[in-house]
């Protein structure tokens, strides 16, 4: 059964209880303009765009106008624009394509101990080959400060690699003076950020910054999952990681994904047509939702208004297991999550509130919701009519 929500967004009931999805974060619903775009190419343009016949040259300007559509949004040049197949290969690409180019240079790379696991791991990796990685500490509420960052560099460092918006908090880094920093330290340390949560959500200048490369996926906006880009500022030399025909500038070898390089251009511009129109709505949302939680006992909110994410909400509902409390609420039909959806394999727990140092109770019993455009206020008051009963007869068992 469908009803109609505010704003006219449907919401699905099933049985007796709501349909909810508040795990916009780990992925998100295909944007109708994607979709479009996906099944012309998929049924009219299927040609292979490295073919010079026309079904290629077709194809070929799918890439084009995709390159264009999110040169135009970031405000940079289209050839710097490169497509991958997500956000972890590009964080890969960043890391070590980086330190292989720069390696004579230096040998020195330093990450933020709140990033991703694809910019963890590559770093972790390249420790392996010899390189020596600084990860900075945080602040409470999940910042990079400006002495730590100083502190670290040396004359040694190649990379310094922050993300802009945290997948676990929302905190939102001043990527602005984090670059200044490492610019003004030495201009030669080529600074990569992580931009895989702000992209389409929070404004990012990355050449006004002084960012040199820029990872993002498509299917955290509304593209369809298996496409992702990297930024490369001009003049800023990687040494790829896949190699073969020389496709995107001979950096990424093998046939680009058109249908979903398609589908992410239909998508960054269904995004971009009202940026902060979608922006104030979710930010209503989230504090709607921030005075909800308020009322049951024993909430404790991690991921506040100022300096987070309005996309983000994160809390702990001391007293009951994360795990316990996301299968308990899909029961319910309510889907959210207890750890980002790439580092819930990786079974060690929540790293990024670990490093900014929470209490074990409040660790154990996080969770995150993650807000979409399509998300109202009617499922924010489904959502804590049924965390609030779940709660109180979950902690009878405490």
């Amino acid at each position: 059964m469908i009803i109609e929500g505010e704003d006219g967004n449907s919401v699905c009931l099933v049985g007796d209880f709501m349909e909810i999805y508040f795990d916009h974060a780990a992925t998100t619903v295909v944007s109708e303009q994607a979709v479009k775009r996906v099944w012309e190419v998929m049924e009219k343009d299927y040609g292979n765009p490295s073919s010079l016949h026309q079904k290629g040259l077709e194809a070929e300007a799918y890439l084009k106008k995709s390159r264009e559509s999110i040169a135009k949004a970031l405000k940079v040049l289209p050839q710097e624009v490169y497509f991958t197949s997500g956000g972890t290969e590009s964080n890969n690409l960043s890391l070590i394509g980086l330190a292989r180019a720069k390696k004579r240079q230096g040998k020195h790379i330093v990450v933020s101990s709140i990033e991703h696991a694809s910019v963890i791991q590559a770093a972790k990796y390249l420790e392996n080959e010899g390189f020596n990685v600084s990860y900075l500490p945080v602040s409470s509420k999940g910042m990079v400060e400006i002495d730590t960052l100083q502190a670290a560099l040396t004359k040694d460092t190649i990379l310094v690699s922050i993300m802009h918006v945290n997948n676990e908090l929302g905190s939102i880094q001043n990527i602005k003076k984090l670059c200044a920093c490492v610019k003004t330290f030495h201009s030669q340390i080529v600074f990569h950020t992580d931009a895989v949560q702000s992209f389409g959500k929070i404004e990012i200048f990355p050449k006004l910054w002084g960012i040199d490369i820029l990872s993002l996926s498509g299917h955290k906006l509304g593209a369809p999952k298996g496409v992702g880009v990297i930024f490369i500022r001009e003049g800023v030399r990687l040494v790829p990681l896949i190699y073969g025909g020389g496709h995107e500038q001979g950096l990424r070898s093998g046939t680009e994904n058109v249908p979903g390089i398609a589908g992410l251009w239909g998508a960054v511009e269904e995004v971009f047509s009202d940026f902060d129109g979608r922006y104030k709505k979710v930010l209503d949302l989230k504090q709607y939702a921030m005075e909800c939680l308020k009322e049951i006992e024993k909430v404790v909110i991690h991921s506040d208004l100022k300096d987070y994410s309005p996309y983000v909400l994160n809390i702990s509902c001391i007293g009951v297991r994360s795990e316990v409390l996301l299968h308990a609420l899909a029961e319910k039909g309510i889907y959210v999550s207890a750890a980002s959806a790439c580092s819930s394999h990786g079974k060690k727990g929540n790293t990024v509130l670990q490093n900014i140092k929470l209490p074990q109770k409040e660790i154990d019993s996080a969770i995150r919701l993650s807000f979409s455009i399509g998300n109202t206020k009617e499922e924010v008051d489904y959502f804590t009519q049924q965390c609030k009963a779940i709660l109180l007869k979950l902690r009878r068992f405490q």
